[in-house]
């Protein structure tokens, strides 16, 4: 019983030897080498690239006051619809004391100047009743009455429009509510009630009250690099997704392409814009990031193949014919003349017919990537 033992496991000993060797025989040997193959077709090849960019409007106007003051009033909220001329806040006037001395100072000046040209008309009247002087001097006694008083009316006008930003005369046009130049959507209002504001000068760009935009009226503005730029054409038609907004697209039509470069992260780039065509419901905000795809150069119904079965020498390129079936099967190598490429398939010119058949790159198994 014993003897049997021990060759029962002799045999089992040598079994597994003679499985290993045979096992690391066959991984020793080299495998066959199998190859892709491909059919050119006839299809359309299209080049295309994607440019960054965000959506803003085409108009946007930034509204500022006429006065210096504080904010006394907000009639408006961001995202409000307004009209040319509607009211969007109101400006408390804070009046500079040396133009308001100054305009008192006027109005007291033009009340004296207004009690003596009474004096001197009385006086004239009365020589004019009795015959003692001409119509002519009398006329020149009452036209000046007249001046002095429209120069008083001026003056309190004056005082008033310094004092409180607004006189009885043009107070349908006061200086102290800001109105919307335009109309639209207000984007932002960045100042609050109690907030100090000052006009626009030479030294100063004042205050902005609110920045109002026609949200009909959009543009797609964004960067192109300059090896791509020289195939833009005024009026080329994009498409533009917007990131925020996945599920929609809006055509546009290239309508500007910066003579001058500017330099991002070391390559230069052209600056560029397209009008968007929405619809007036649109859901579109200013500021949202977009990318539009633009086709630089189109082909179509030209003879393609997988650009991964093109073999590039140089300035050549060529492509391997495959001969024969099964064990006979061997690869000619053939120059052919490419054109347009996608990235994925190119086209063709000259070198092959849509009867021929092409090797492509290597078949990689799943053994050999655990290699």
């Amino acid at each position: 019983m014993k003897k049997y033992s021990k060759l029962i496991i002799a045999a089992i000993i040598a079994l597994i030897f003679i499985g290993t060797f045979v096992f690391l025989w066959q991984k020793s040997q080299p495998k066959e080498i199998v190859y892709s193959e491909f059919t050119p077709q006839m299809d359309t090849i299209q080049k295309t690239t994607i440019i960054t960019g965000k959506i803003e409007p085409r108009n946007e106007v930034s509204v500022k006051p006429q006065i210096s003051g504080i904010i006394s009033e907000l009639y408006k909220e961001p995202g409000d619809y307004v009209n040319a001329g509607d009211i969007i806040a109101k400006v408390k006037v804070i009046p500079d004391m040396g133009s308001l001395s100054s305009a008192e100072s006027r109005v007291r000046l033009a009340d004296i100047n207004l009690q003596q040209a009474k004096v001197d008309y009385e006086r004239e009247k009365n020589l004019f009743d009795q015959q003692l002087v001409s119509a002519d001097e009398f006329d020149k006694v009452s036209q000046q009455l007249k001046q002095v008083k429209e120069e008083l009316v001026a003056a309190q006008d004056a005082l008033q429009v310094v004092r409180d930003g607004v006189s009885r005369s043009n107070a349908k046009a006061s200086s102290t509510l800001i109105r919307s130049t335009i109309s639209g959507v207000i984007l932002d209002i960045p100042v609050k009630v109690g907030n100090s504001v000052i006009l626009s000068n030479t030294f100063n760009d004042g205050t902005t009250i609110a920045s109002v935009a026609n949200m009909n009226d959009l543009i797609f503005r964004g960067n192109i690099d300059e090896t791509e730029v020289g195939q833009l054409v005024s009026g080329m038609p994009m498409k533009i997704t917007i990131g925020a907004l996945q599920d929609l697209k809006f055509d546009a039509a290239l309508e500007y392409i910066s003579p001058k470069a500017v330099e991002s992260n070391g390559a230069n780039q052209f600056e560029i814009k397209a009008a968007v065509h929405v619809a007036k419901d649109n859901k579109l905000r200013s500021g949202y990031s977009a990318n539009a795809e633009i086709v630089l150069a189109r082909a179509d119904k030209v003879l393609t193949i997988p650009e991964s079965a093109i073999e590039f020498s140089g300035d050549s390129t060529f492509v391997y014919l495959v001969k024969g079936e099964g064990k006979q099967k061997t690869y000619d190598r053939r120059h052919v003349v490419t054109g347009l490429s996608d990235g994925v398939n190119i086209e063709i010119k000259k070198g092959l017919t849509a009867n021929d058949k092409v090797r492509g790159p290597e078949i990689i198994t799943d053994d050999d990537e655990k290699k």
